[in-house]
C-alpha cells in the first residue's frame, strides 16, 4: 500500500510511493516528496516533450534534458522548457 505523502509540488497530502518510480537519488527524492498525481502530471509532460521535440530516450542529451525538465517540473528547480513549436526536433535551447 501506498504511503501518504504531502507533496512538494501540488502541496496536497495525498498518495505516494513505496518504491521509486525512477532510478538513483531523483527516485529517492520522488518516493519522500512527490504524490501519485503529480508524477502521473510528469508522465504526461514527459511524453508531449519526447513527441514535440522528437527525442529519442537513449540518447544521453535527450535524457540530460529530460531530468532537467523533470527536476524543474516536480520539484521547481531551474527552468523547465515549454512547449516551443519554433524548436521542433531540437533540444537545444
Amino acid at each position: 500500500m501506498a504511503e501518504t505523502v504531502t507533496c512538494a509540488r501540488c502541496g496536497q497530502t495525498r498518495a505516494g510511493f513505496v518504491r521509486p518510480p525512477f532510478p538513483g537519488q531523483i527516485g529517492a527524492r520522488v518516493v519522500e516528496e512527490i504524490c501519485q498525481q503529480c508524477w502521473a502530471d510528469w508522465l504526461k509532460q514527459q511524453t508531449m516533450l519526447i513527441n514535440h521535440y522528437g527525442l529519442n530516450v537513449m540518447d544521453p542529451q535527450a535524457r540530460t534534458f529530460l531530468t532537467r525538465n523533470l527536476d524543474a517540473f516536480l520539484f521547481k528547480s531551474g527552468s523547465s522548457s515549454d512547449i516551443d513549436t519554433n524548436k521542433k526536433g531540437t533540444i537545444s535551447h
